[in-house]
């Protein structure tokens, strides 16, 4: 009996010929959408170190031609780009650190079902969802709290996302059961130790997530900084960048010291490539850290609400 079963199941778990011809379907598109996401950044990356009239002659499309580090050369030795990666990292450090915990906090007081008025005030934050103040109101309340040309215009105007907080309020009603605060509680636990003494270390998937999203929106901002700064001492490094790849400002003084406009263009163009690069590589070496919290905080995070 066992060995027919197994014969049986064997047999049954055989794929069907529409199985293989999705599996085959699915894995070539897969493919094709993962060479159209990484093949743009291979290409800024090969570019960045090939001799850009190679790159206008269609050369270089697989591997670098005449190989030269330039334009990293002069891009490091560029005083803004430090200025705008040590502002950079302040932003994101920061106000991380503020978006983490206020949305945490939000959350877990919002899971909780003893939390009278609970309903009405997740309605009020979800209306903020669908309807703003606008960009001329955000900025009036901005100046009147006298923060613009200060770091903190580009952290508090955005300390809390609502998404998140219905993510991570989702996670914590998913995770977190009444009966281990009752439990805590019968053993005298208060509120605030059960937050930070048992929540917050069964919550590393979602602090993960959370930590991922909001650094890389920090990281990425240049539109608050556009608006709010004046100072080019507290630009963030894509500010920085956006003058280099639009305005061609900062790639202008880079290249000052060559005297033919010809080998201008040329640094130019690598150090157009270079800067994206010098840009994405923060997120690229966190990113592989917090994969396995990401995945798994997304999935609970998402099961109910």
């Amino acid at each position: 009996m066992d060995v027919a079963s197994n014969k049986k199941v064997v047999r049954n778990s055989r794929k069907t010929k529409e199985d293989i011809v999705f599996d085959v379907l699915n894995y070539v598109m897969l493919t094709i959408m993962l060479l159209a996401v990484l093949y743009p950044l291979y290409f800024i990356i090969i570019a960045s170190i090939s001799n850009p009239d190679r790159i206008y002659a269609g050369d270089v499309w697989l591997f670098p031609k005449d190989i030269t580090f330039e334009g990293y050369k002069r891009i490091f030795q560029d005083s803004m780009i430090w200025i705008g990666y040590k502002n950079s990292i302040i932003y994101t450090v920061v106000g991380t650190a503020l978006n983490v915990t206020l949305t945490l906090m939000a959350a877990y007081a919002l899971s909780r079902k003893d939390l009278k008025g609970r309903t009405v005030i997740l309605m009020v934050l979800v209306f903020t969802m669908f309807f703003s103040g606008g960009l001329i109101p955000t900025y009036l309340v901005v100046k009147n709290l006298g923060m613009v040309n200060t770091m903190w215009a580009m952290i508090l105007p955005k300390a809390v996302a609502v998404w998140n907080i219905i993510v991570t309020r989702a996670f914590f009603q998913s995770t977190i059961p009444d009966a281990l605060l009752e439990a805590a509680k019968m053993d005298g636990c208060s509120n605030t130790k059960f937050f930070t003494k048992i929540v917050l270390p069964l919550s590393k998937p979602i602090i993960a997530v959370m930590v991922l999203f909001y650094a890389v929106g920090h990281w990425n901002s240049y539109f608050d900084a556009l608006i709010y700064l004046n100072d080019e001492s507290l630009y963030p490094l894509q500010l920085v960048l956006r003058n280099i790849l639009i305005q061609n400002e900062a790639a202008a003084n880079m290249v000052s010291d060559i005297g033919s406009y010809a080998a201008q263009q040329r640094i130019s163009e690598l150090i157009k490539y270079g800067v994206i690069i010098v840009a994405t590589i923060p997120l690229l070496i966190i990113y592989p850290f917090v994969q396995k919290y990401f995945v798994k905080g997304v999935m609970i995070g998402g099961i109910k609400g």
